[in-house]
């Protein structure tokens, strides 16, 4: 399928006795790729919780810019068995790309696989439920961060010494439509207090504020495998450079859903078992 999109280019010229514009119209061709099934399958085990209401959702690929077209999946089969005991989790279909369970066992460390049978085709990944550590303790302050004139807040865990582990953070501050997300492995710091911070620098231009008392931010973190480290290096590297002119072409990031009898037929997405720790913090 080839997509046309007519971009209008208008000329302008000014002369000091006459006024005159042109327009010419360009029709650049875009290459638009098969719809590809995307698997979002982010089994996230909360501590404290028993971890047993999980949901998959998929869906297919779409053109960028369209937006019309409906791509959530319906009619697949959806299971999760775990390795280590062999107990089977079968997913039901929601009839709206989601399919959900409500008696799944998280248990760390044990070996997890997805299987995923639609049109045809089926796509397998396997993962570990990872553990995390507990977040210990939750402060602000106007010195930790960069700008010792700005509100900011750090959040501190104990990393165990047993292992090397991999986090994921995700900040997100009350009403915004993005979080901050963050990667970090224990490589050079093994065994010692952690801690993260975050903070906001104001920005005229895009409507940014720093932190004032009564502010709420969400800190979320996930203990993930160095396999989903690697891959959200990766896709966080390419969202932040979005709209620099001098970063690297982005380039399509493959996650662990394969297809193994047409390996080209490979899924977007990733299958990830967490186990996650979180806080809500109000600014004094």
């Amino acid at each position: 399928m080839v997509m046309k999109t007519y971009i209008q280019l208008t000329l302008f010229g000014l002369g000091m006795l006459f006024f005159t514009s042109c327009e010419d119209k360009i029709t650049v061709d875009l290459n638009d790729a098969p719809p590809r099934l995307v698997i979002e399958a982010s089994l996230d085990w909360q501590k404290g919780s028993s971890g047993n209401d999980q949901t998959i959702a998929l869906s297919l690929s779409t053109p960028f810019f369209d937006t019309t077209i409906s791509n959530e999946v319906v009619g697949a089969s959806v299971r999760v068995t775990n390795n280590d005991t062999q107990q089977v989790f079968n997913f039901i279909d929601q009839n709206n790309g989601l399919y959900s369970i409500s008696n799944f066992n998280p248990i760390l460390n044990n070996s997890y696989s997805l299987e995923v049978i639609y049109n045809g085709e089926t796509y397998v990944a396997t993962e570990t439920l990872t553990s995390v550590a507990e977040i210990t303790r939750v402060e602000q302050s106007l010195e930790g961060g960069f700008d010792e004139e700005v509100l900011d807040v750090t959040i501190f865990f104990d990393d165990p010494s047993d292992a090397d582990n991999f986090y994921f953070i995700r900040f997100v501050e009350e009403g915004d439509l993005f979080p901050i997300l963050e990667t970090l492995s224990d490589e050079f710091i093994n065994g010692n207090e952690i801690d993260v911070f975050f903070e906001k620098d104001g920005d005229e231009g895009t409507d940014e504020a720093e932190f004032v008392p009564g502010d709420t931010v969400t800190m979320t973190l996930f203990g993930i495998s160095e396999s989903y480290f690697n891959y959200l290096d990766l896709l966080i590297e390419q969202y932040d450079s979005g709209g620099d002119p001098f970063s690297a072409t982005p380039s399509r990031i493959k996650g662990n859903c394969i297809n193994p009898t047409n390996p080209e037929n490979y899924a977007f997405g990733y299958f990830r078992l967490t186990e996650f720790d979180k806080v809500n913090y109000t600014f004094e």
